[in-house]
This record gives C-alpha cells, sequence and structure tokens, in this order.
C-alpha cells in the first residue's frame, strides 16, 4: 500500500504491548491519533492476532 509508510505504523503503535490483538492495535493507533488510513488497515487485518512489530508490519505491507 504505497500510500501507508512503516514510520506512519510505527508511530500509530507507538507504546503497544506484545502479543495483541487486532482490536488492541486499532485502539493504540486511535489513541496515537493515527491517520484514518492507518487505522483502517489495522482493522481490515485479517489476522487477529499478532506476536510483535514485525508481524503487524509484514501483514499490513502484504495484504
Amino acid at each position: 500500500m504505497a500510500d501507508l509508510s512503516p514510520i506512519d505504523l510505527q508511530k500509530a503503535l507507538s507504546g503497544m504491548d506484545y502479543p495483541t490483538d487486532k482490536k488492541s492495535l486499532v485502539e493504540c493507533a486511535r489513541k496515537n491519533k493515527a491517520d484514518d488510513k492507518v487505522v483502517s488497515r489495522l482493522d481490515g487485518l485479517k489476522e487477529n492476532s499478532f506476536d510483535g512489530p514485525n508481524e503487524v508490519q509484514k501483514a499490513v505491507f502484504s495484504d
């Protein structure tokens, strides 16, 4: 997804504790005032649980 950068994603998930689930990722991104495109991308992930930020990044940029 060209309009979303890994840096945007890192900022959105700043302070996130892992392992975590998709709902918590979305809540964290909203709390960090992430752009709507970041929040909707996280909310649309197929996976529901993540062991770390690398897993999240892989899911976001491979879908």
